[in-house]
Formats: C-alpha cells, sequence, structure tokens
C-alpha cells in the first residue's frame, strides 16, 4: 500500500494533495483495488460504468476491433494514468471500446459521482481533486488531437515520421523508446504491419533513422 500512496500522490489526479490527506479521501471515494491477467479486459465495449480506474502496475490498452477481427489501439495506459473517466462522468453512456491488460495489472477503481460531488465534510483537498481531474481531461484531449494529427497523413512513411517526431519530441532527445512492439505500433497507426515494417526498413537504408526493437534514434 505504502507503494500504491506513493504512486497516487505522484500521479495527475492526486497532484498537490498529501500522503495524509489521500487515505482518507480514498475511502470517501470508495475505492477497490483488482488484479488483471494478460489479456483480461478491465472494461468492455457496452458496459456502462460508474468507476474511474487508475493504473497501479502494468500496462493496458485501450483498443477497437472490427466486425471482421481488425483491431486498433486507440492509447496505451501506464501506471498512474486514469481510463474511462470520459464513460464514468456520462454514466449512462455505453464504453465504445476494450481496456485490456497487455500483462497482469493492477487497477484502482474510485467511484466517479464521489469524485465531482463535494463530500459533507468538504474537505480543502476535494476541490482541488475535481481541478485534477478536469487537467487530466484537458491532457487526454491534447493527446486525442496528436493522435489524430498521425492518422491524417496520407502514407504509411508520413504515419511513421508524425509519430516519431512526436515521440522524440516527448523525450526530449532524438533517442526514445516506444510503448510498442511493431504490431501494437501498426495497430496504433492503423496501418499494414508488413507494409510497415518495410517502411521502416527503407528510411533506415535512407539513413533517416536507425532502431533495435522499441528503441529508436533519428538522424
Amino acid at each position: 500500500m505504502e507503494t500504491d500512496i506513493t504512486l497516487l500522490k505522484n500521479s495527475k489526479l492526486f497532484q498537490g494533495i498529501s500522503e495524509t490527506e489521500i487515505f482518507p479521501m480514498l475511502e470517501c471515494l470508495l475505492a477497490v483495488t483488482k488484479t488483471y491477467q494478460k489479456g483480461e479486459a478491465v472494461f468492455r465495449r457496452g458496459e456502462r460504468i460508474e468507476n474511474v480506474a487508475m493504473l497501479l502496475e502494468g500496462s493496458v490498452h485501450i483498443q477497437k476491433e472490427d466486425y471482421w477481427g481488425n483491431l486498433s489501439i486507440l492509447s496505451e495506459i501506464s501506471a498512474g494514468e486514469m481510463f474511462g473517466e470520459v464513460y464514468a462522468c456520462l454514466g449512462s453512456d455505453e464504453i465504445l471500446n476494450d481496456a485490456v491488460a497487455v500483462k497482469q495489472s493492477r487497477v484502482l477503481f474510485l467511484n466517479m459521482k464521489r469524485i465531482l460531488i463535494m463530500c459533507p465534510s468538504a474537505c480543502q483537498f476535494h476541490g482541488r481533486l475535481i481541478r485534477n481531474l478536469l487537467s487530466v481531461l484537458a491532457v487526454k484531449n491534447k493527446v486525442l488531437t496528436q493522435k489524430l494529427e498521425h492518422m491524417s497523413k496520407r502514407t504509411t512513411r508520413e504515419k511513421l515520421l508524425s509519430y516519431l517526431s512526436e515521440q522524440s519530441q516527448r523525450a526530449g532527445s532524438p533517442e526514445f523508446d516506444i510503448p510498442f512492439n511493431r504490431q501494437q505500433m501498426a495497430d496504433y497507426l492503423s496501418v499494414d504491419r508488413s507494409a510497415m515494417s518495410a517502411e521502416l526498413g527503407r528510411m533506415r537504408d535512407e539513413g533517416l533513422l536507425a532502431f533495435e526493437r522499441n528503441h529508436f534514434r533519428l538522424r
């Protein structure tokens, strides 16, 4: 629990809230922790949820599969990040995507109504929690805009260059790691894996970049 509290304190949702305040807040927010095995769904498309999820350990992909089984990865969730908050806020709307554990993962669930409605004690940190939630939503909207920018490119090369450039800027270095393997990156960019791998090989031969698995260096 001590490790979890440290992670929560450093998360964007609990930013500016002390450890001593987090404990009673978790009780107020009806916090529950669950463990999921690799491939197990945290949320499924079509569900209605009341709880926002925060990843404590592991990795989760927000993904969508069409009628023919074609998979598209919309985002990758890392420890300390939230997911499902939009649908938890809406309450009555069905989830449009699946949230699936990529490896064994632990997830913390918090009741969204308890977050949005001030508790009777009106603790001074509850207002900060709501402001932090709005900040998280704003950042996620920005990330979605960046993904749409990648997707708007016409060719596989343009999509790769757009995505890798954004990852480089995020890392603040021309050398960086991406959170996806080849198939996952193809699913994220909605391109054919073989075509993407071939394009990466051509870009390497042209001296645009170098890579080893998920480690890249732009030149």
